[in-house]
């Protein structure tokens, strides 16, 4: 099958305005590294190949161009402009998506993700604990999700959510469901590096 043949590529999305936060998230540290430096390290370990999925405006920013990026083609679309950029680029791949504001996230996590692939479907992703939906910003993405993905954005649908709906979605219970909590303001910040702080290998995505 198409999904198991493709190879597995990752790419950390970063392209966001953080207008929450008020301040770049992927810039903001933790255990002493900017999350964006821990996240590509991360997923660059279990992968052919990694991106950093950036605005055009961010391309010149320093941390940022560290990294092989690419550069988003739409506006205004949130982390689904990341998606599509780079099934545009490498249609071949299938990719290993991590939003940059899970610091929390661990190796474990994504080695569980990526042992759940199976040629019956065409994405794996976690079930989040606050709605019980497919997590589409920690998911392996196989090329025809990645397809229809840029097929309901032609027809004006913004949601990646949407296409991991179906019964092509392998959905799997995460081992440590906090892994997938989003950081989007200081308070929640807070409580992810007290979380960090008090886990016995004291450094996340380890």
């Amino acid at each position: 099958m198409q999904g198991m043949r493709a190879p597995l590529f990752g790419l950390v999305l970063t392209g966001g305005l953080s207008q929450r936060m008020g301040t770049d998230k992927a810039a903001l540290p933790y255990a002493g590294r900017p999350q964006l430096v821990r996240a590509f390290t991360l997923l660059s370990a279990r992968v052919a190949s990694c991106f950093v999925s950036l605005r055009e405006a961010q391309c010149h920013d320093p941390l940022r161009r560290q990294y092989p990026v690419i550069v988003d083609t739409l506006e205004n679309c949130g982390p689904t402009a990341g998606l599509v950029a780079a099934h545009t680029a490498y249609p071949e791949a299938a990719w290993l998506v991590l939003a940059c504001d899970m610091p929390l996230m661990d190796g474990a996590s994504l080695d569980a993700l990526i042992a759940a692939r199976d040629p019956r479907y065409h994405a794996v992703a976690f079930r989040s604990a606050y709605d019980g939906l497919p997590e589409p910003l920690c998911t392996i993405w196989e090329p025809p999700a990645l397809a229809l993905l840029c097929q309901q954005v032609t027809a004006g649908a913004l949601s990646p959510r949407k296409v991991l709906t179906g019964e092509t979605t392998r959905v799997l219970s995460a081992r440590n469901p906090a892994v997938l909590n989003n950081v989007n303001t200081g308070e929640e910040r807070e409580r992810a590096v007290e979380m960090m702080e008090n886990r016995r290998d004291g450094v996340c995505g380890e």
